[in-house]
């Protein structure tokens, strides 16, 4: 009898902590008959460290200005959402901002409003002119560079790297031109990824392509984890958006162009994801087909957020402490005007509005941190190794006293 009561007393005591937990954790502790949700919480997310960006323009010649422009479009994009230029590979065929058809010298823009400039004056272009050829382009992508090839002209990737390749320019099914001189075929690209898929020179990677007949051009990829996207299907071809009068030339492609109207609401915050992007394509708009392939990929692509690939990777701690830093004078800080607010979900959102700061860009004006304040737990081994003591100590106890 008395060892049937020392076995209640036991469980009831196991029990007792269990709801301890469960109620102040509630349905966020996690218990072994969740692993399902675990596990795929855990494979949904990317593992990678840093972000890289090829981006190609195979153009030359002022009638191709809008493949200059596509380039600088996403290169301003990425820009924006951290990737810094140490990562970023720019190849620009030609230099129409210098171009004498210019009518406005040392600029390039993507509207015919000309509101922002794409040039301005922090840009860094790796490969230019005929710097921009196919062997120059593969040997980017493999890594078999000349010995005096400097760190600047270098995809210094490794396997904990996503790399985003967005090329456009003139092509046709399964080629596409490289400054009307050469061309790459669908077969060169897709034996590119495989060396660098063994040279373990990706994690993950997103080609995207803007030229007729796109899709063609990814057909033959064969190694994993690359998610590829084009601007129209074998047979179709892709089209200019519109004009600029006083340039006489087009300014963007249409694919772009629309891609670039979701891209500039994504902030580095943003949850929004890659199968949002490709959602928000609307064939009566582009005026061709954008095609989509994802049977080598591994993630679902509502997990995968557009940042995986367009913005950079911030180790991030977050702390409701703060601290004193030491500094020179009042001088030397600029005047930051901090305000605290709080949405539905009752979660604090801190804007940092940079006063008096001329912004290039006209969304995004803020940068947002947002501060999750629910509670988590796991079992954790000091939890079940205090458990398995306070048990036995019982037991022991309950048997010295019989």
């Amino acid at each position: 009898m008395r060892i049937f009561q020392t076995h209640i007393y036991i469980i009831s005591i196991i029990f007792f902590f269990i709801n301890v937990c469960r109620s102040e954790y509630s349905s966020e502790f996690h218990f072994p008959n969740e692993r399902e949700e675990i596990i795929d919480g855990f494979f949904s997310k990317s593992r990678h460290t840093n972000n890289w960006a090829v981006l190609v323009d195979t153009s030359r010649y002022w009638f191709n200005y809008r493949h200059i422009a596509n380039v600088l479009s996403i290169y301003r994009t990425v820009k924006r959402l951290g990737i810094p230029d140490s990562n970023i590979i720019l190849m620009l065929a030609d230099d129409v901002a210098c171009n004498p058809r210019n009518r406005f010298q040392a600029t390039v823009y993507n509207n015919a409003e000309r509101k922002l400039d794409l040039y301005g004056d922090n840009i860094e272009v790796d490969y230019r002119g005929y710097e921009v050829t196919v062997e120059n382009f593969i040997r980017l992508l493999t890594g078999r560079h000349l010995p005096d090839t400097p760190r600047s002209k270098r995809l210094l990737s490794d396997d904990r790297s996503n790399v985003l390749v967005y090329m456009t320019g003139h092509g046709g099914e399964e080629f596409l031109k490289f400054q009307d001189t050469e061309e790459i075929s669908s077969y060169d690209i897709a034996d590119a990824f495989e060396q660098m898929w063994e040279k373990r020179r990706y994690n993950e990677l997103l080609f995207m392509i803007d030229t007729c007949q796109a899709s063609s051009m990814f057909s033959r990829v064969y190694s994993p984890n690359i998610l590829a996207t084009g601007s129209s299907q074998t047979g179709q071809n892709s089209y200019s958006h519109h004009l600029d009068p006083e340039l006489g030339v087009a300014v963007i492609d249409r694919y772009t162009y629309y891609n670039l109207e979701t891209l500039e609401y994504v902030t580095l915050q943003s949850q929004k994801t890659l199968q949002y992007l490709f959602n928000t394509y609307d064939v009566s708009l582009i005026h061709s087909t954008p095609g989509v392939r994802h049977d080598l990929f591994e993630r679902n692509l509502n997990k995968v957020l557009i940042t995986d690939f367009f913005g950079a990777v911030n180790n991030i701690e977050l702390t409701l402490k703060g601290y004193k830093l030491s500094r020179g004078s009042e001088n030397d800080i600029p005047d930051i005007k901090q305000n605290t607010i709080r949405d539905k979900s009752d979660e604090k959102i801190e804007k940092i509005n940079h006063n008096n700061d001329d912004h290039l860009i006209p969304r995004n004006e803020y940068k947002m941190i947002k501060v999750d304040f629910k509670k988590s737990a796991m079992v954790s081994p000091l939890f079940l190794l205090g458990s398995i003591a306070l048990i036995s100590g019982i037991i022991f106890i309950s048997k010295i006293v019989n």
